[in-house]
């Protein structure tokens, strides 16, 4: 079938008009060079590049095309047959094996940006007009970026003082133990998927997530041999990589003897979430990465059980109610399949009023790193979503991914919205309303 109910739902189609820059063409030229019809040249790798990868063509297509598994084939060819200059490999190397994978020294950049922010070198930098050596681009998004943590959400957790204890898991490895709060029955046992940037740009989203869902009964663990979910290794054709890093995660949440994999990221639960299909072809890990991926949960699912959320949550001290707009993340949207929970826990909330946003299941411009390999696009995408944004009128827009919510940001600033409008993650949206059991 080549019906083509995938290009409306597509933001690259949307902005170009080009039937090459659609799902449908980019099948047809994916086929074309497959056949052997025409050479993967350089404008096939660009059109290749320009997909945001944002799945929104799956939900639209009738007959269920597994468009992303065929772009992230697509670009690992292309990844396999590409001599990149020894600068690029450098940079690739740098990041996809040397840091994401490594929490260490994760926590060590956390801390270095940490003191980056804090000690006024930031402001000095800013001052003195060195970083407009720097793309337009790459000089507002430094700007909101968010204060950065060489902790972590384990040694944030112990800062805290709130009740917690280690473990040892099967097989090795060391588990914290937080338990659910309140007398009640435990509820489950979920293990924390803390990510990687995640975990030291959004350590107190962590921090809240545990909050969240100890009050909603469950018991929390967070394995220490956990990595980076292996998404933008995927994204960039690095498949070989992602394997890997889905079998150590694999590895840790079955010596934790978790019952759900709790995510609060869209995209690193997107790519939990694929698990089976990566690992498919691997006969040692098959059948387990089908059982890990039922595991993988977005937080708001947890929260959320038979369309009523689990939370006690109380009414801020605002002179008037609180109207909010929830942008949607593509990937917890059209991987996950999650939607309503969401709205359902903002719903749920007293003072709060949920205005919808036009066009919330569209791209917002995101896509892992693609505002910064993609700047022009991400903008135009951007741009015409704060069209709708400012339309609502809302005072926060919430979101469910950490790279919406920095791209979202970005949008603010650009819309001139900055006074009136605030851009938060779900969970610490929801974490000031938490009405906590005696502190705990």
């Amino acid at each position: 079938m080549r019906c083509g109910f995938c290009q409306t739902a597509c933001p690259t189609f949307n902005e170009t008009g080009l039937e090459a820059a659609s799902p449908r063409g980019r099948i047809a030229l994916m086929k074309a060079v497959a056949d052997g019809f025409m050479e993967p040249d350089q404008r096939f790798k660009e059109q290749m590049d320009l997909c945001l990868g944002c799945r929104a063509c799956e939900p639209a297509c009738p007959s269920d095309v597994k468009y992303g598994q065929l772009i992230e084939q697509a670009r690992e060819s292309i990844a396999a047959e590409t001599d990149y200059p020894w600068h690029v490999k450098a940079i690739r190397t740098l990041f996809m094996e040397r840091l994401f994978p490594h929490h260490g020294r994760m926590r060590v950049l956390g801390g270095m940006l940490k003191l980056y922010q804090r000690s006024g070198l930031r402001k000095l930098t800013q001052a003195s007009g060195v970083m407009r050596l720097f793309p337009e681009h790459m000089r507002q998004m430094e700007a909101i970026l968010p204060d950065a943590s060489g902790d972590g959400v384990i040694r944030a957790w112990a800062g805290l003082g709130l009740p917690a204890a280690w473990e040892s898991a099967q097989g090795g490895g060391r588990l914290l133990v937080i338990p659910p709060a309140g007398d009640g029955p435990k509820r489950a046992r979920v293990g924390l998927f803390r990510g990687c940037i995640m975990d030291v740009l959004f350590t107190s989203t962590n921090v809240n997530t545990i909050k969240l869902l100890r009050e909603a009964g469950y018991e929390v663990v967070v394995p220490t041999s956990q990595t980076c979910c292996g998404a933008l290794h995927a994204h960039a054709g690095e498949t070989a990589s992602a394997s890997r890093l889905a079998r150590e995660n694999i590895d840790a949440f079955a010596a934790a003897g978790v019952d759900f994999v709790a995510s609060n990221a869209g995209g690193c639960g997107a790519s939990l979430k694929e698990y089976d299909h990566l690992l498919h072809g691997d006969d040692r890990y098959a059948e387990r990465a089908e059982d890990f991926a039922r595991r993988v949960k977005d937080v708001a699912e947890l929260l959320v059980e038979r369309g009523e959320p689990l939370l006690p949550l109380r009414q801020l001290q605002r002179d008037q109610a609180q109207v909010v707009t929830y942008q949607d993340s593509c990937h917890l949207r059209n991987v996950m399949r999650v939607q309503q929970q969401p709205r359902t826990l903002l719903q749920s909330m007293p003072g709060v009023q949920l205005r919808e946003l036009h066009g919330a299941d569209r791209c917002c411009g995101s896509a892992g790193i693609y505002n910064l390999t993609q700047p022009q696009m991400s903008a135009d995408v951007l741009d015409h979503k704060m069209e709708h944004v400012g339309d609502t009128e809302a005072q926060y827009i919430v979101t469910a991914n950490p790279g919406c919510l920095l791209q979202m940001k970005w949008g603010i600033e650009r819309a001139g919205l900055g006074g009136t409008m605030k851009a938060v993650h779900l969970v610490d949206f929801m974490a000031e309303a938490l009405e906590e059991r005696d502190g705990r």
